[in-house]
């Protein structure tokens, strides 16, 4: 990247930064990266390709948001990007964006020399602090290798798991439970279910509280909180509330469900149930795992 300036890189940052901020809940990192294409000039260095492919422009950005990810400003969950308050005020505080890039660069030298690894004096850390230029290419690289995986792999399970017939999604919720260990005393066949489609307990005879009302959606609409209190209606005073939605939930409904003092709400989304069937895949049955078959590649652990 030796036609690549701090400059140029900040220029890049900062107009991702600006906008990220226009999508507070997060955006796909291939979507920022696209608008961001669209609001830069490059130059024929940029828009060229590797060999081993990929266009330059997008390793070049990908590379310098592993500083801002150590800096503190931006969060990187399943390919979304997500600026963090202190991004934000960076945004604002350095307008320069060379200066603004430097920042994250510092920010990242001590981030490192602050490690359980990190070895040497505190002139040496001192030198390694300043000396942003000399930043572990290797590992920056290997977290932009483990980042673009993680993206692909998580774009697929979400698409898999969108695509899939509703009732056999409402099957996967069920295997879950039971994994987590409780049980599953019925699950809504096809046709009106009266809002509930799953009802569980803490004990195999049902015996002891809670017990469990699961609604299942599977749809691209966030549930509104209307439809939350829909599903709070049909709520006994002992009863517990899972409501898991693909589509996840409005800003409301998520307020709605975290004051309630009467009724007791846990709102499930897409990200939230694939990290519980990842946590839970061994506890799960070979039938179960046939609806969400996972296999784990090991990588090298990104150090940045």
């Amino acid at each position: 990247m030796a036609e690549i300036t701090r400059r140029r890189t900040g220029e890049f940052l900062r107009e991702l930064f600006s906008i990220l901020m226009a999508a507070p809940e997060g955006m796909r990192a291939s979507d920022a990266l696209q608008q961001l294409a669209s609001r830069v000039t490059l130059s024929a260095y940029e828009a060229d390709s590797y060999p081993s492919g990929g266009r330059r422009f997008e390793k070049i950005v990908r590379f310098a948001t592993v500083d801002c990810v150590k800096a503190g400003w931006l969060v990187k969950d399943k390919g979304i990007w997500t600026l963090t308050e202190a991004g934000q005020a960076a945004h604002a505080e350095l307008p320069d964006p060379e200066a603004f890039y430097k920042r994250a660069c510092k920010l990242y030298a001590e981030w490192k020399a602050a490690q359980p690894e990190a070895e040497g004096n505190a002139a040496e850390v001192a030198a390694a602090v300043s000396a942003v230029d000399d930043v572990d290419n290797n590992a920056k690289a290997a977290s932009v290798t483990f980042d673009e995986a993680e993206e692909q792999a998580w774009a697929e399970v979400s698409q898999y798991l969108r695509a899939m017939n509703p009732y056999d999604f409402q099957e996967l919720v069920a295997d879950l439970l039971r994994a987590m260990s409780y049980h599953v005393a019925w699950v809504s066949p096809p046709g009106k279910d009266g809002g509930v489609d799953i009802l569980a307990w803490p004990d195999a005879l049902g015996t002891r509280p809670p017990r469990i009302k699961v609604q299942v959606k599977r749809q691209l609409q966030a549930v509104s909180v209307e439809g939350l209190r829909s599903f709070m209606a049909v709520l006994g005073d002992d009863d517990v509330g899972l409501f898991v939605c693909t589509g996840g939930f409005t800003k409301d409904a998520e307020a709605e469900a975290r004051t309630q003092e009467k009724r007791r709400i846990t709102l499930i989304s897409l990200e939230k149930l694939f990290d519980l069937w990842d946590e839970h895949y061994d506890k799960l049955t070979d039938r179960a795992r046939r609806r969400l078959p996972l296999r784990s590649i090991r990588f090298l652990a990104p150090g940045g």
